[in-house]
């Protein structure tokens, strides 16, 4: 029970922080005119944050990142998707009773993986924290370790997506979600001006 403990405690803290896989998923809840239509970008985001943990748990990653040529194209790609999705932000409208302008669910699927998968920092916070940690334990208390983190993934998400639907309820004309829309395009474009500092 310890471990499984330790493991939700361990990935709330690496989850809370405002990043840029939180915004993109919060907005998806906030801009979709139905609550389901958001759900591919929780989904998916989950299902990434998932795979990172058995990896980092299982130690696979850990080969992946002692190559730095790999290093500087997984931040390179990241950056680019991260201007390209910063910009689709700035220009969106946020979704109203009269404006039903939101991503579709490919794009909703290619940003998810984007921000998940192509974000460096989050590649080295979990196998730097989880995957470190994971070496405490071994057998069960491992699996319920690795298992409590992959649930307070997949329940982040889901309320990431209900609090975004919240916010819409709460601001039907989106003039506030307009706001947020901008808001979050800068953070987006600032991640990856603070990723591309790290190439140099």
């Amino acid at each position: 029970m310890e471990a499984f403990l330790h493991g939700m405690i361990l990935a709330f803290g690496l989850i809370l922080p405002l990043g840029v896989q939180n915004v993109f998923v919060f907005s998806q809840g906030a801009t979709q005119p139905r609550l389901v239509r958001a759900l591919p970008a929780s989904i998916t985001a989950a299902i990434c944050d998932t795979l990172l943990i058995l990896l980092a748990v299982f130690g696979l990653s850990l080969i992946v990142l002692q190559f730095e040529w790999l290093r500087i194209a997984l931040m390179t790609v990241g950056i680019l998707f991260l201007l390209y999705m910063g910009y689709t932000i700035w220009r969106s409208n946020p979704a109203t009773a009269d404006n039903n302008e939101a991503l579709p669910i490919k794009k909703q699927i290619l940003f998810a993986l984007s921000v998940s998968l192509l974000n460096p920092h989050a590649i080295l916070d979990t196998i730097g924290v989880i995957g470190t940690s994971a070496l405490k334990y071994s057998g069960t208390e491992q699996i319920l370790f690795t298992a409590a983190c992959v649930l307070i993934s997949w329940l982040w998400f889901l309320g990431l997506i209900i609090a975004g639907a919240s916010l819409k309820r709460l601001d039907s004309s989106g003039k506030l979600m307009n706001i947020f829309n901008k808001c979050s395009a800068i953070f987006i474009w600032a991640t990856a001006l603070y990723l591309f500092s790290g190439i140099l």
